[in-house]
C-alpha cells in the first residue's frame, strides 16, 4: 500500500511539474511530416514527439493457466519542439487457474526521445531517445523486476506520398519503426536487442491526396495497421532467443482524440499461448489546448 501510495504522488508530482512550467510558445503538430499523419502506434513506440496522454488495455494469456489483464497511462510532454518526455505505469491482473488473483503495479517508466529529422516532401521523420525501467518501483506481487532497464533506441517514420503517379494507390502507405539494444543493470536477466515495425495504410490520405473514392464516415479516418514488436535476447545463456507479435488493427483519429485495437499474435510458444488483444484511447493535448498545455516548455 506504502509502494502505490509512493508511486501515486511521483507520478501526479511529475505530471503537475510539467503542466505547470507549460509557457506560451511555438506548437507543431503532432505526427505530421508533410501532408502524412503518423498515428500513435499501440506496441511499437512512435517516431515522433507531442504532447499526448495515452490509456492502452491489454489482454494476454500468457501460459496454458495464465490470464495477464493490463491497463497502462503515460503522459509525453514536449520540451522543446523537438525534444519530449513521457512518464508512464502500468497496473496489472494476473489470474492463474486455482489460484488468488494477484494484482499492482508495475515499474515506473520515463523516456526521453529527440526528433533530429522531419523531412516533409519525403514524408520521414527520425529520432533517437533513451526508455528507462525503473526497478523497484513496482510490486513483486506482478513479478515486477528488482532491476533497472536502460533501452536505448533509433526510431523512423516514412510515408510513401511521394511514389510516381503509376503507383498512387500505395501513396497511402507508411512503415514506422523502433532498434536498440535494452540493457539490464546488476541482473542476471538477459540483456535483449527490441526491433519492431509497423505498416500503415491510411485511408484518410486516400480521400484527400490521391483519389477521393466516396468513403463514408468513420472509414474515411481510419488507417489499416499491422505491427510487429520483436525482442532477442543476447547474453546469460538465453543468446538467439526470440519474443514477439504480430499485431492487425485498426486505428481512428479525429481532431482531438485517436482509437485503436489490435489483435495480438504470437509468434511462438515463449511469446503466450493465445491470442491476445490490445485497446487505445489517446488524447492529442497539443490540439486539445494548442495555447495552453499543449505547447513545448520552451522555445
Amino acid at each position: 500500500m506504502l509502494r502505490i501510495k509512493y508511486k501515486l504522488q511521483l507520478l501526479c508530482g511529475i505530471a503537475f511539474v510539467l503542466i505547470l512550467v507549460s509557457m506560451p510558445a511555438s506548437s507543431w503538430s503532432h505526427g505530421y511530416a508533410g501532408k502524412r499523419f503518423f498515428p500513435a502506434t499501440l506496441s511499437v513506440e512512435d517516431p515522433f514527439v507531442s504532447d499526448e496522454f495515452s490509456f492502452l488495455f491489454g489482454y494476454l494469456k500468457e501460459e496454458e493457466d495464465t490470464q495477464n489483464y493490463q491497463l497502462s497511462v503515460e503522459y509525453s510532454k514536449r520540451i522543446t519542439p523537438h525534444l519530449g518526455l513521457a512518464v508512464g505505469d502500468s497496473y496489472e491482473f494476473i489470474k492463474a487457474k486455482g489460484e488468488k488473483t494477484r494484482h499492482g503495479f508495475s515499474n515506473l517508466g520515463v523516456g526521453l526521445k529527440y526528433q533530429f529529422l522531419t523531412n516533409a516532401p519525403h514524408e520521414a521523420i527520425m529520432s533517437i531517445g533513451l526508455d528507462a525501467e525503473i526497478g523497484h518501483t513496482g510490486d513483486s506481487s506482478v513479478d515486477a523486476d528488482d532491476f533497472t532497464t536502460l533501452a536505448p533506441g533509433l526510431f523512423f517514420g516514412k510515408g510513401f506520398g511521394d511514389l510516381p503517379e503509376t503507383l498512387k494507390f500505395l501513396r497511402p502507405l507508411a512503415i514506422t519503426g523502433v532498434i536498440g539494444p535494452a540493457f539490464t543493470i546488476d541482473s542476471e536477466e538477459p540483456d535483449v536487442f527490441e526491433y519492431g515495425f509497423t505498416i500503415q495504410y491510411s485511408f484518410q490520405y486516400l480521400e484527400a491526396f490521391v483519389k477521393d473514392v466516396g468513403l463514408p464516415v468513420p472509414l474515411n479516418r481510419m488507417i489499416l495497421v499491422v505491427e510487429f514488436p520483436f525482442e532477442t535476447a543476447l547474453n546469460q545463456g538465453s543468446d538467439g532467443e526470440t519474443t514477439g507479435f504480430v499485431n492487425p488493427g485498426i486505428i481512428w483519429f479525429g481532431k482531438y482524440i485517436q482509437l485503436g485495437i489490435e489483435a495480438q499474435i504470437p509468434i511462438n510458444d515463449n511469446s503466450g499461448d493465445g491470442v491476445g488483444i490490445l485497446a487505445l484511447f489517446h488524447v492529442f493535448i497539443d490540439d486539445l489546448f494548442p495555447n495552453s498545455l499543449g505547447r513545448p516548455i520552451f522555445r
